[in-house]
């Protein structure tokens, strides 16, 4: 019926013996084709030489037989491998397209879970208000930095920057941004420590665009922090008192010092388990981020305004800025303002642990120093801090959280709002700074009493007003009865 090797199948016919179908594998080789050839030709075949159909030596025919039927044998086999090879070449091909259709599949699935992950993180960040920066869409500094230096300082402008009283609503931003430009070159921290203007341009900015635009945690709020530092430094004389590293962190704390503040105070971050509050474990969560988008902003290069440094100077530096970010707290104001009236009356300049507690005294006034500025100033910023106020307690009592009085738009007034936090927080403080720096009683302390006079002469009228409004509601009601 037929024969068969490990190569080739050959199936003859019942009845003469005639090749009918001839099966090869693919491991079928030239020599193989070569014996299928002889076998059919009746002509015998050594494995290792060609015998001569007439014995003997070949003839010149048969050897010429032999090589041409050598030839054709390899021809065949390569034809066949050829054609095998585009067979299976064909059916990777169509393998692999159906892959690359799969894999298509999964990028789509993979995008639509992107999207998704990015709709509910979104979701997530409206609700918890964690608010931490997206990567590509903060913390980019300009390279292509706007001429805000057009704003050419007028001396009096100048000399204005240097008095508590300094009106920062008549400024734009950018005119801030000139403002803050003055300081450090007026400090002679650029000249001092080497900082590229270009990058000192290039950090306000980034700093600028890193402030949300809350009613009161905005950049104008950074900016009068900052300038009231800038103020102290010079009534104080402190850089007769400080090294200039010691100026460097407090100014540089002073403008970082509530970045990417999301207008829901530690309370509220807690109660409410945000992000920052699970991420820093309650401990100070907004005074953290602050500083850790601070250091964000420092690892740019184009923003390092700290690159001359070695590290061993850096590594003071950013512990001192972190340092004083940390301590505008104001669950931390008792402990910190204990310490510093401890030391006050010895104060010794030479301590670095007496220097450090008056640099955390420092920046604290400095961050709630609105009342020190003429009533015009100053009362615009009660305003806007207690709109911020309301945000948050209409929030809490939509999420169920506790509500703080002092928060609650059915409860507070400016008058009560400030009073006690004048008479029991600014006054104590600035009077004990004043222990060392006498000179700043009349700029900054009497100021102080006397926006303290003014909101308890308001209470009084109020008062007043409310009292006389509920006996006209009361003879409404008798009244009423007697008909």
């Amino acid at each position: 019926m037929g024969s068969a090797s490990s190569s080739y199948r050959v199936i003859y016919l019942d009845v003469d013996g005639r090749i009918q179908k001839v099966v090869f594998s693919r491991f079928c080789s030239p020599c193989d084709i070569k014996e299928l050839f002889c076998t059919a030709l009746g002509v015998p075949r050594s494995p290792y030489r060609v015998v001569p159909m007439t014995g003997g030596q070949l003839s010149d025919k048969e050897e010429l037989f032999q090589n041409v039927l050598t030839q054709v044998a390899e021809q065949f086999s390569r034809a066949f491998k050829i054609n095998e090879l585009k067979t299976e070449v064909t059916n990777r091909l169509a393998m692999l397209e159906k892959r690359v259709e799969l894999e298509g599949m999964k990028v789509v699935e993979i995008e639509k879970c992107r999207n998704d992950i990015k709709n509910l993180r979104e979701e997530m960040a409206s609700r918890n208000n964690s608010n931490f920066l997206e990567d590509n869409k903060k913390l980019t500094p300009r390279r292509d930095v706007p001429s805000y230096p057009k704003y050419h300082l007028s001396k009096e402008t100048i000399e204005a920057l240097r008095l508590p009283t300094f009106d920062a609503w008549q400024w734009e931003p950018n005119e801030m941004l000139s403002c803050l430009e003055h300081m450090y070159h007026d400090l002679g921290l650029v000249k001092d420590f080497n900082i590229n203007p270009i990058t000192l341009k290039r950090w306000l900015l980034c700093i600028h665009d890193n402030y949300k635009n809350n009613p009161f945690h905005n950049f104008r709020h950074c900016f009068c922090v900052t300038q009231m530092m800038y103020s102290m430094i010079c009534l104080c004389s402190l850089q007769e008192k400080f090294t200039q590293v010691d100026i460097l962190i407090l100014m540089t704390a002073a403008v970082c010092h509530d970045l990417d503040h999301p207008g829901f105070n530690n309370t509220y971050q807690i109660n409410a388990r945000t992000e920052l509050a699970v991420r820093y474990n309650d401990i100070s969560p907004l005074e953290n981020h602050h500083c850790a988008v601070a250091f964000q902003i420092f690892s740019q290069p184009d923003c390092n305004i700290f690159s001359n440094f070695d590290p061993e100077a850096f590594k003071q530096i950013r512990q001192g800025t972190i340092t004083l970010i940390l301590a505008t707290d104001m669950a931390r104001h008792g402990e910190i303002l204990d310490s510093f009236k401890q030391k006050v009356d010895n104060f010794d300049y030479t301590d670095e642990e007496h220097v450090t507690c008056l640099k955390m005294v420092l920046i604290k006034c400095c961050d709630i120093s609105n009342e020190v500025r003429p009533m015009e100033v100053a009362e615009p910023w009660v305003d806007c801090l207690l709109e911020e106020y309301f945000m948050q307690s209409d929030r809490e009592k939509a999420e169920g959280l506790p509500v703080a009085p002092f928060m609650d738009r059915d409860k507070v007034t400016k008058p009560t709002a400030q009073i006690g936090f004048i008479k029991f927080v600014l006054i104590p403080m600035f009077e004990t700074v004043m222990k060392l720096f006498p000179q700043i009683e009349e700029a900054m302390v009497q100021p102080l009493r006397e926006s303290r006079d003014r909101y308890e002469e308001l209470k009084q009228i109020d008062d007043a007003m409310n009292e006389v409004q509920k006996k006209k509601s009361e003879n409404l009601t008798m009244g009423g009865k007697k008909k």
